[in-house]
């Protein structure tokens, strides 16, 4: 259990009960930490897993901690969304608290309630409208606000209202009322019904405390008030309590999620151990470098609880950080990068494009499709929430009747998946039909990989049999998924706002469009806010394991005007442009790149000058030649006093140190040390060399003088 743990890892383990904040940085094995945590517990004694209630934020989540655990020996505990264990709770305690009435319908989206509550109040909110409507109603809810009492706290939430604030205070107020009398409840009431079951029923208390002793709370820095106040009910007090969380992937607060309770954790529980995970497996040495040095300027609250992390990967590329004439230029740049990419044997469904807001998508689509990319857009319906697929599903099903059982599982698919129309010959062009295309491919790649992995039949008590899985075997699989949302992956470049990659990682991921307006976006007006977007590229940058591109149009547009670069990327030119020479230039796809230094020890993005020079963290150990050094000023003086001039003019101490350090043995070695350029290199370089190759300073600095 403990083996294969770092020491961090091992100390959020091994804690002892009671309260546990995990302080985890992205890539640093959290998932892994946590499970371990509750299979250590469970397995050495200390708790039974039948009491322990596991909460996340995704299905996905939960359904990974479910897979770890049982592949740990652990059966029983419960992961769960925190409104897939509401929503538990209340089914069953609804017959006592309801009083033998019919439990209410759980509404799938609010847009068709508010559009009649908008109407209601004299306002016709189209579609676009209505969903505003509704985020601000589940912001209010999951903050704990009542009709009566938005227009207060909207204002010092600093809102930006679809409608006058009153109005929507209208709008908020006839939902209820129509919620109410339709007899229907929305997913925040769901949780406020399981609050209210706990905190005004002695006996529904006593009974689910008595179940849940021991909680574990992922990304706890995404929690908001309503979903703490329901965490509060359950623990009635206790404190055995594990939280896991990262406050510098705070991107949620426009929801109503706060990092506060994170922040607050140790101030709230004086008792609490704090373990801070810092070890980042996920990515090279490269990308975890321009991370730190992206969210190390970071300031507020979060700024607080921010993690330097330590890449333990092999070195990998540097960050391609690239300028663009217009977005056009970079959206087909972008795309034949992806194809040189899936060209050179990165698998398409490895590489992402990640942009700040969904409008940006088109663009990337338009481009891919020309370049002959497959791709997916990541937050539309999911997987088995998709027409096509629920339709393939009840064909498959219906195949199993037909199909002799002993076809192969992967050509029993295919032929099942005609009759959807579906056929395994090149995709169809355009977006819609190339999506449902790959979707039912992902089916097929799904059986291929299910079929790879024969059923073990025991025959006898020291004896067994591989039996093939059947069409049947993998029709119920398909549906064991659909219930866990186990997303298969689809083959083709992934593309996504920041927002919806949290969570998710890839080979390659491009971020685009990182202009002054778009990131940080124009909406963003305190300080908080302009936070919140330096901590989404902190986002989007931790999600890349190896090759990372950052990129800008210098406008929106051809001919159109010009923008700055984003203000979190000091490595970005400033001037917003890029080098003009006459006409021709502005038509070029690709421009400057921007160039990036690592720390030739530890690997990290150097930013600083003098850490540029050195080639090293100020942090990281010298490996300064002494004697060397000591030959390299004398000769400096040497040259200095030929040419009467200082001899900082020749090269300065940071120089000579990065040549004592570095100890270049050819010229392209030398000019890439920052501070020499090529007219140092033509008038110093072969002496510099010869002194590094071992020569003294007499054997270079013959008696004449020096000519600049």
């Amino acid at each position: 259990m403990l083996a294969g743990l770092d020491p961090e890892q091992r100390s959020a383990v091994t804690a002892p009960a009671g309260p546990v904040c995990i302080l985890a940085g992205a890539g640093t094995g959290k998932t892994r930490a946590v499970t371990s945590r509750i299979a250590h517990r469970a397995l050495t004694g200390d708790i039974a897993a039948r009491h322990v209630l596991a909460v996340t934020f995704t299905a996905r989540a939960a359904a990974e901690m479910r897979a770890r655990l049982t592949g740990l020996g652990v059966g029983g505990v419960q992961a769960r969304t925190f409104h897939a264990a509401a929503l538990r709770q209340v089914r069953y305690f609804a017959p006592r608290l309801l009083e033998g009435r019919a439990m209410p319908e759980l509404l799938d989206s609010k847009v068709r309630v508010v559009t009649l509550a908008a109407a209601k109040v004299g306002l016709r909110a189209d579609r676009t409208a209505a969903r505003d409507l509704a985020g601000e109603i589940e912001w209010a809810k999951s903050s704990l606000v009542e009709p009566g009492e938005y227009v207060v706290a909207a204002a010092k939430a600093l809102r930006e209202t679809p409608y006058e604030p009153a109005k929507v205070a209208e709008v908020f107020a006839a939902y209820e009322r129509l919620k109410r009398g339709n007899g229907v409840i929305d997913f925040e009431d769901l949780l406020r019904a399981a609050v209210w079951g706990i905190e005004e029923h002695a006996d529904v208390a006593e009974q689910v405390r008595g179940q849940y002793r021991h909680f574990v709370v992922d990304e706890y820095q995404d929690v908001n008030p309503l979903q703490q106040r329901l965490l509060e009910a359950w623990l009635g007090g206790r404190d055995d309590l594990t939280v896991v969380g990262d406050a510098s992937q705070t991107i949620y607060s426009f929801t109503g999620a706060t990092s506060s309770y994170l922040v607050d954790f140790p101030r709230h529980h004086r008792t609490a151990t704090v373990v801070r995970l810092v070890r980042d497996y996920r990515s090279t040495p490269q990308v975890v470098g321009l991370a730190n040095a992206v969210i190390s300027q970071a300031r507020g609250a979060e700024a607080r609880l921010r993690l330097e992390l330590h890449g333990q990967r092999s070195p990998g590329p540097e960050p391609d950080l690239r300028i663009f004439t217009d977005e056009p230029a970079e959206a087909n740049a972008v795309a034949a990068r992806c194809r040189a990419l899936i060209a050179g044997g990165t698998p398409a469904r490895e590489i992402a494009v990640l942009f700040r807001t969904n409008a940006q998508s088109e663009a990337y689509e338009k481009a891919l499709t020309e370049a002959q990319v497959p791709y997916v857009v990541q937050g539309a319906e999911r997987f088995f929430e998709r027409p096509e697929v629920r339709q393939a599903m009840v064909a498959l099903r219906a195949a199993t009747r037909s199909i002799p059982g002993e076809t192969p599982l992967p050509a029993a698919v295919v032929e099942g998946l005609a009759a959807v129309g579906w056929a395994p010959d090149a995709p169809p062009a355009g977006g819609a039909a190339r999506e449902r295309w790959e979707a039912l491919a992902a089916l097929v790649q799904l059986a291929e990989e299910y079929a790879a992995t024969p059923e073990v039949v025991p025959i006898g008590e020291a004896a067994a049999i591989e039996r093939p899985v059947t069409l049947a075997d993998f029709t119920e699989e398909l549906a064991r998924r659909a219930a866990q949302q186990h997303v298969p992956t689809v083959d083709g470049v992934t593309l996504a706002s920041l927002h919806s990659a949290k969570g998710l990682e890839w080979d390659a991921v491009f971020l685009v469009g990182l202009a002054e307006g778009t990131l940080p976006t124009t909406y963003a007006k305190t300080p908080e806010q302009v936070e919140e977007e330096r901590r989404l590229l902190y986002v989007g940058i931790t999600r890349a394991r190896e090759w990372l591109w950052l990129s800008y149009a210098a406008a929106r547009s051809p001919g159109g005007r010009a923008r700055r670069p984003c203000r979190f990327l000091p490595q970005l030119d400033r001037s917003g442009g890029t080098e003009r020479a006459g006409a021709g230039a502005a038509r070029r796809t690709e421009r400057r790149r921007a160039q990036v230094v690592s720390c030739r020890i530890c690997g990290a993005t150097l930013l600083a000058g003098a850490d540029r020079k050195l080639g090293r963290c100020p942090t990281c150990p010298s490996d300064l030649d002494q004697e060397l050094y000591e030959r390299l000023r004398e000769w400096r003086q040497r040259v200095a006093e030929a040419q009467k001039v200082p001899a900082y003019v020749v090269f300065t101490d940071a120089t000579l140190t990065a040549l004592a350090e570095r100890r270049p043995g050819r010229s392209e070695e030398l000019i890439a040390i920052a501070g020499i350029g090529p007219r140092k290199l033509g008038l110093y370089g072969d002496a510099v060399l010869a002194l590094v190759g071992g020569a003294t300073v007499d054997d270079v600095c013959p008696q004449k003088s020096f000519e600049i």
